[in-house]
């Protein structure tokens, strides 16, 4: 039974994402990712995680840019999905991929430089 919610996620993310790219202009979603989308077992709410890869400001600047689209998204949505009930829709920051670059960044400066490789005797 959790099949359909997942489906129906995947459904959305792909949707959203296209919205994002070709009919927002909303300056603050340029770089944003619809990363997961999650679906209540009832259908009838949706969590959608954006990322955000630049400052702290830009990623809520982001947030509050989704969640003033929120209506035209649903109306878009219910455009294009055939589904009987369209969720209601909850954005929310997905930190996951900010904080793994962080974590590369910080084991990269971490980690000794490596020697200068030698081709002379190749």
């Amino acid at each position: 039974a959790r099949y359909r919610p997942m489906r129906i996620g995947e459904l959305i993310q792909t949707e959203v994402s296209r919205l994002l790219l070709r009919q927002l202009k909303d300056p603050r979603l340029s770089m944003v990712t619809i990363s997961r989308v999650e679906v209540s077992s009832d259908l009838r709410h949706a969590c959608i995680y954006v990322s955000h890869l630049g400052s702290e400001d830009e990623r809520k600047a982001a947030l509050e840019g989704c969640t003033r689209a929120t209506a035209f998204i649903r109306s878009q949505l219910g455009r294009q999905l055939n589904l009987r009930y369209i969720p209601e829709l909850a954005f929310k920051l997905d930190t996951t991929i900010a904080y793994g670059v962080r974590i590369s960044r910080l084991l990269h400066d971490l980690l000794p430089e490596p020697p200068e490789s030698d081709d002379s005797h190749v």
